[in-house]
């Protein structure tokens, strides 16, 4: 009990700050994301071949772009788009300065997850809408994206587990978050107990995020 008092002592500041930092880049960078992602996964969709906006050109670029951009691993698009974020926000540290890679990493991502679960959608079911009359917009929404709920929240569940393994990247370069407080502490200063807690509060906050994903999805699948 005395060196866990004496730990929060020493180092509870720090990591209360660290996990705050960690929301905030997980929080902001998943919003703007989804912003983006969801659009393109729909574009995706629509503009496949047989679909309802059917072009091979748009859906081709579109389908390039994401697939480059996904093939790039987080640490190197980190650093390779360091002009275009210093452009964009003015830095390159902190939680601001990491926002931008995290948004350009993640948004392709959830645009495929929302490609593939709105694929899912029964074709019959689009068909008794179409049948009726149903203008596109109206179907995007009130069929594709209500039908494709579950699969939806599974899948932002997984981007948002994969945005936070790249927050505790952007530490590295010193992005603030527990991957910071992790390399800071836990590497340069040999500080392992700093180690051990980094490892164990993502490990709960992943399996949170997991649980509560999963939980969610089986709700709406029952609707």
């Amino acid at each position: 009990m005395t060196k866990i008092s004496e730990f929060l002592d020493n180092w509870g500041t720090d990591i209360w700050e660290a996990i705050i930092q960690t929301f905030q880049m997980v929080g902001i960078s998943l919003g703007i994301s989804i912003l983006i992602g969801l659009p393109l996964g729909i574009m995706l969709v629509l503009t496949r071949p047989g679909k309802a906006f059917s072009n091979k050109y748009v859906f081709g670029i579109l389908n390039i772009f994401i697939n480059i951009v996904r093939s790039v691993p987080f640490i190197i698009l980190l650093f390779f788009i360091l002009p275009f974020t210093r452009f964009i926000v003015g830095t390159t540290i902190g939680v601001k300065g990491v926002i931008v890679p995290l948004v350009i990493y993640t948004a392709p991502y959830i645009a495929r997850l929302m490609e593939t679960a709105l694929l899912e959608v029964d074709r019959g079911v689009l068909e008794a809408y179409e049948a009726m009359g149903m203008k596109t917009r109206h179907i995007i929404w009130h069929v594709l994206v209500r039908e494709s709920r579950s699969s939806i929240i599974l899948g932002l569940t997984i981007a948002t587990i994969s945005l936070i393994g790249a927050t505790a990247m952007a530490g590295l370069v010193g992005g603030g978050g527990l991957g910071d407080l992790a390399y800071r502490y836990g590497h340069l200063r040999y500080e392992v107990d700093v180690m051990y807690v980094t490892v164990i509060l993502l490990i709960i906050l992943v399996q949170g995020l997991q649980s509560l994903g999963n939980r969610v999805a089986a709700r709406l699948k029952k609707d």
